[in-house]
């Protein structure tokens, strides 16, 4: 087991190498430089290629991120361009908002998707597994902009229920919410339904249902355990997207989390901070699918197994 975690550590650094070199490349190619986005459009060029050169952005391409590099293995991730402060001061307050918002949504998502996934199995061809089943293949392709402008315009604009943006209330967090888990509700009800299907039809359950067990046992004893290891791995890396997921929504309700930062710095071309953020989220989704890994041995002791050899 220890040795496995070691392997999936070490494995932490070709990816966090291959997502730096992604963002530090795509943001190279955006239109702008920091020095005119930061200065203003009224500023002097002279003034403007002075910035530029301070902050090393008139250096080559692998220049510039080989030198972002070495800074940051040495635990120097930069200052930000707009505040001057560096990155994590402005990463660490706004992560417990995202954190919390993404917690909130998976665990909706799981409680809407598995238990209408293992009815829909269990009623195959019925009116609900029907109505579940297009449900979620119409939430599944509707993006979250759009689903959360929609919930704005019902909710807030509408009916007045909700409060629009911001999260001053607990109230604040139920349309974001909604926003994030429906879509990610209908991916955890097909895949739950799918192995649910595949999980009551092998011998072990004909077998529980010839010696006379009842058919309640035989879904949530015995079924529902096998069928949820892969809806375990799917919830998991909903959470570790949602992480990062989370921009789009928190850009259109206007929740100062990460993603909302993200986009600000995205915005202003500061590449310190967008690289931090990134770096952030990606090493969080790691560890989040280590976790969901480790999980499966609590889980199935066939893996556990598996991993002591």
């Amino acid at each position: 087991m220890y040795s496995y975690v070691i392997r999936r550590l070490l494995l932490l650094i070709p990816i966090i190498l291959g997502v730096t070199f992604i963002v530090f490349f795509i943001l190279d190619l955006t239109p702008g430089d920091p020095g005119r986005l930061l200065l203003g459009p009224l500023a002097p060029q002279e003034a403007v290629d002075r910035k530029n050169e301070e902050l090393g952005y008139n250096d080559p391409f692998f220049t510039r991120y080989l030198a972002y590099m070495h800074n940051a293995l040495s635990g120097n991730f930069g200052e930000s361009y707009r505040t001057g402060q560096p990155v994590f001061y402005e990463i660490i307050p706004r992560f417990p908002t995202t954190l919390t918002l993404a917690i909130l949504a998976v665990l909706a998502s799981t409680v809407i998707g598995i238990p209408l996934g293992i009815l829909s199995a269990v009623r195959q061809y019925s009116k609900l597994d029907t109505a579940a089943t297009v449900s979620a293949m119409f939430v599944s392709s509707v993006p979250d902009f759009w689903l959360g402008l929609m919930l704005m315009l019902l909710l807030s604009l509408k009916y007045r229920l909700l409060p629009p943006d911001g999260i001053d209330s607990p109230l604040g967090y139920i349309m974001p919410t909604l926003a994030l888990a429906l879509p990610s509700s209908a991916a955890i009800l097909r895949l739950t339904r799918t192995t649910m299907l595949e999980t009551i039809r092998q011998d072990y359950i004909r077998t529980a249902r010839a010696k006379g067990a009842s058919e309640k046992t035989i879904i949530w004893k015995h079924a529902l355990k096998n069928a949820l290891l892969p809806v375990i791995t799917v919830v998991g890396s909903q959470f570790g997207y949602l992480l990062g997921g989370s921009i789009v929504v928190e850009t259109v309700f206007s929740v100062p989390g990460l993603g909302m930062l993200t986009v600000t710095a995205i915005k202003s071309k500061d590449m310190p901070q967008v690289m931090a953020s990134i770096i952030f989220l990606a090493v969080l989704f790691v560890f989040i699918m280590l976790l969901v890994d480790l999980l499966y041995a609590f889980i199935d002791p066939r893996i556990k197994a598996r991993y002591k050899a």
